[in-house]
């Protein structure tokens, strides 16, 4: 009884296949991929290839992480509310120094006020206070949580010790160590909640990492000096103006700068709803600054440009907000980079075992 040849195997369906094809198909035709579509073997052998190379759109429809539990009413509230309070004490503090009372007076009104609906935002999306009560319980520094529920801690009575003292005109040293103090820690209340975010992992919010705390900071210091332009006279707000314009600048490059890197995962930035609030952020800032000079001797107009540069703060923390909602709903946003940033590894590995000098 005569078997196959000795240079064919047979297989589990039959057929057989040579022995240089059990080596595997050329590099430039791995299968799945759009250079295998329609080939056949070296040497005529092996069946054309009719299934076109696989592309991830989705996971069954179904998201493949479980997205923010945090309500977007508090949560994106608490990120802008934060930032204005932070940015506000360092503009208080500086008008301080630069004796501008009116100026000072209406940012540490502003930094008390914010702090503490931010405070109530956050409270009301954990449930009970007792629950942030719990998290003083312990002190870890390498969680941006627990670094920033101390920060809120230490940083709410300086604010609020400032503004009593600018009120009632009492206790004038005490409240100038007040200023200072929550001038010193206005910085890290504005961006901390950057760093929460970019703990996650949620796309849109993760692969940001690099350029979060810039866009944070940057909307903090443009809300801020928009503040000074509503509540300060006239003849104070340059540092405001000032303040505004560095903060919207660092703002609007940082994002451009996020987008262009983050590559597919900036989608959500761009489209839906996240996208229409980006969009009104950047569009409110640039009007707010543009005001902000062209009426420095108009009262009404640097009123509106300061409200402008507040709603154009708010929109950011709220686009950026969605912006992650809708990445980690979508499960290319975790897939395709994920396989891209394999398929670079292994790459990297192949080159650096061929050794230098080799060409592919």
């Amino acid at each position: 009884m005569n078997g196959p040849p000795r240079d064919r195997e047979p297989t589990a369906g039959g057929s057989g296949v040579g022995a240089d094809d059990r080596a595997g198909p050329p590099r430039d035709a791995i299968p799945g991929s759009t250079g295998d579509r329609g080939r056949r073997r070296p040497g005529g052998r092996g069946e054309r290839r009719m299934v076109p190379g696989a592309e991830f759109t989705s996971y069954y429809g179904l998201p493949i992480l479980n997205g923010p539990v945090w309500q977007a009413r508090d949560i994106a509230g608490y990120f802008f509310l934060g930032g204005l309070a932070g940015a506000s004490s360092v503009l208080a503090a500086g008008a301080v120094l630069t004796g501008r009372p009116q100026l000072a007076y209406g940012a540490k009104i502003g930094a008390t006020g914010a702090i503490a609906l931010a405070a109530v935002a956050l409270v009301h999306d954990l449930g009970r206070p007792e629950r942030f009560l719990n998290m003083l319980r312990v002190a870890k520094p390498t969680s941006p949580m627990s670094v920033g529920s101390w920060l809120l801690t230490g940083y709410g009575p300086l604010a609020g010790a400032a503004a009593a003292s600018a009120v009632t005109g009492r206790l004038p040293g005490l409240g100038l160590a007040s200023t200072l103090g929550a001038a010193a820690v206005g910085p890290a209340i504005a961006g901390y909640t950057a760093a929460l975010i970019c703990d996650t992992a949620v796309p849109a919010w993760h692969d940001a990492y690099r350029e979060m705390p810039f866009v944070f900071v940057g909307s903090a210091a443009a809300a801020a000096g928009g503040l000074g332009l509503v509540t300060a006279p006239i003849e104070q707000t340059p540092p405001a103006r000032a303040l505004a314009l560095a903060g919207t600048a660092a703002e609007l490059v940082s994002v451009e700068l996020m987008e262009r890197r983050l590559g597919m995962v900036a989608e959500p930035y761009r489209r839906g709803r996240s996208g229409r609030l980006m969009t009104a952020a950047r569009l409110l800032a640039c009007a707010g600054v543009a005001g902000a000079y062209l009426g420095r001797r108009s009262r009404a107009l640097s009123a509106l440009s300061g409200t402008a540069l507040l709603a154009a703060s708010a929109a950011t923390r709220f686009g950026v907000f969605a912006a992650g909602v809708a990445s980690a709903a979508d499960p290319k946003y975790t897939v395709v980079p994920q396989r891209e940033r394999l398929r670079r590894r292994a790459e990297q590995a192949a080159e650096a075992q061929a050794g230098p000098g080799t060409t592919r």
